[in-house]
């Protein structure tokens, strides 16, 4: 079994115009909403083994915001590719894993992000900003995924749906 944690990335800024979609910040909304879903991570002992990240800079700075809370100091692979990846890049980009790493997060974009988790879970899930999906996939090695491979959504988070909990 693996494990693989979709999370999209927090919500963005579109305060100055003459920036492209690619080069949006985060908002300080945003800030706020990855600091909790860090903290969700880190309570629940889901420590990635390896971080696989769009490029662009909400992607990024969401990444800076986990990997601060939580100390991380496991590899992160930030990928052209998955800025606005559909879930065929997904795919492609998890089957080049080695099958020691069990536990993989992926901070990407809608629609592409959403698509492939409805597509793992066989549910329709809505990925808001911020949102993570924890999964257990039915694989023992990355090379084997493929879109037939399943999992089991464990866990679902929302900064919405843990404001009560603050």
């Amino acid at each position: 079994m693996k494990t693989l944690l979709l999370m999209r990335h927090a919500k963005s800024s579109w305060k100055d115009p003459d920036l492209t979609d690619f080069d949006r910040p985060l908002k300080k909304r945003g800030r706020k909403d990855a600091k909790r879903i860090a903290k969700v991570i880190e309570a629940n002992d889901l420590f990635p083994d390896l971080i696989l990240s769009s490029s662009a800079r909400r992607a990024v700075e969401t990444v800076e915001i986990i990997i601060d809370i939580l100390e991380y100091e496991n590899e992160i692979i930030y990928s052209d590719a998955l800025y606005m990846g559909e879930p065929s890049d997904f795919i492609e980009a998890l089957s080049t894993l080695d099958s020691d790493i069990e536990k993989v997060m992926i901070v990407a974009h809608n629609p592409g992000l959403e698509a492939y988790l409805q597509i793992i879970d066989g549910e329709i899930e809505a990925m808001p900003t911020s949102a993570l999906g924890y999964l257990k996939l039915s694989l023992e090695d990355w090379r084997d995924i493929s879109f037939e491979t399943m999992g089991d959504m464990v866990g679902y988070w929302t900064p919405k749906s843990l404001e009560s909990k603050d």
